[in-house]
């Protein structure tokens, strides 16, 4: 049966978890997956198009930000880590944009980013709304021009894996399906970093994970893992994928149910919200409990203590418009706020 709640030794203090999340600055976590970018278009609806039956949306603002892989990389990075990502951007406006994005931070080291010739995968949302009410998204426009990993360009990049990996705290496989995390790499990875943290956020091929330190996936990528439909008790799946995929530990993420967390040892917890189930915008959250479960393994804390944390970091992305991240103060302030009305 599994332990409920967010006691595990004894008791657990936000003093405690505090110590974990000030260990953050300066862990060495190494990313590597498909950067793209997230492209959001503010507008305010006015009048009805008369060339068609829909809204016409006046263009007030638009935001360009790194999402995927690129997100886990922006959520260590607000989090105090020194990061090194692994992967492709375009050529194009919307690759420098990110590039110059990353370049505002002192601690993320570019030099794992391949500027491969054509454009940048992109994910556009129109959102719109009027001055004083929440922008709703109308539409996302999805922009891949497939972008390919040459035999050539993958020797490079899994060079730069061998050369950096053993400097590492942490590594993270982050695959959205572009291409840039295949079995190749991941096994390659397995032998490389052996020794090392790894932590895979995938939506395909879960199998290829197998051996690893610890994956996360959502409720539904966690079902389709072990085959099991939709609605089967979460720790019938949780117990099977443990059974054949031989990880340390499994973190499923639960959306407003919460997180279950599964471990070698056959101990698993099931830790709920720490906030309002009323979410903004659930965009990259699990980019966020992924950045966070990794670099608090790598500050040392257990895998429960890890979970918590995660959670917690997830509680206050979801309630920001976007694909947002959560600084270490942001982060103490929401553990310090459910500490003192649930402690």
């Amino acid at each position: 049966m599994a332990e409920i709640g967010y006691k595990r030794h004894g008791k657990i203090s936000d003093s405690l978890i505090f110590d974990v999340i000030d260990n953050f600055k300066g862990k060495k976590i190494c990313v590597i997956g498909d950067i793209i970018a997230d492209v959001f278009i503010f507008g305010k609806p006015y009048r009805l198009s008369r060339e068609a039956p829909v809204v016409v949306i006046k263009y007030e603002n638009e935001m360009v930000c790194p999402g995927s892989a690129g997100n886990t990389i922006n959520n260590l990075l607000t989090l105090g880590a020194y990061v090194y990502p692994i992967g492709i951007i375009g050529t194009d406006s919307t690759g420098n944009r990110l590039m110059e994005y990353f370049s505002r931070f002192n601690n993320i080291d570019l030099d794992g980013i391949v500027r491969q010739k054509g454009e940048t995968i992109t994910k556009t949302r129109i959102l719109a709304g009027d001055t004083h009410t929440s922008k709703q998204q109308v539409i996302r426009i999805d922009k891949d021009p497939g972008l390919k990993v040459s035999e050539k360009l993958k020797k490079r990049l899994l060079k730069k894996i061998d050369d950096i990996s053993k400097d590492m705290d942490a590594l993270i496989l982050s695959d959205y399906g572009h291409g840039m995390v295949d079995k190749e790499v991941i096994e390659h990875l397995k032998v490389t970093a052996k020794d090392k943290i790894i932590v895979g956020d995938s939506r395909y091929n879960l199998k290829d994970y197998k051996g690893i330190t610890m994956i996360t996936p959502n409720e539904a990528e966690a079902y389709g893992l072990c085959s099991f439909e939709e609605g089967t008790d979460i720790e019938m799946v949780g117990k099977k994928i443990m059974s054949f995929m031989d990880l340390d530990a499994l973190l499923i993420t639960r959306g407003n149910k919460g997180m279950s967390l599964f471990l070698k040892n056959g101990n698993n917890y099931h830790i709920p919200i720490s906030g309002t189930d009323d979410v903004t915008d659930v965009t990259g959250a699990g980019d966020t409990v992924c950045a966070a479960v990794t670099l608090s393994l790598a500050s040392g804390a257990d895998y429960y203590i890890s979970s918590l944390i995660a959670n917690f970091a997830a509680g206050v992305v979801v309630m920001k418009r976007g694909t947002a991240t959560v600084s270490p103060d942001e982060l103490k302030r929401n553990i310090k706020e459910w500490f003192k009305t649930n402690g």
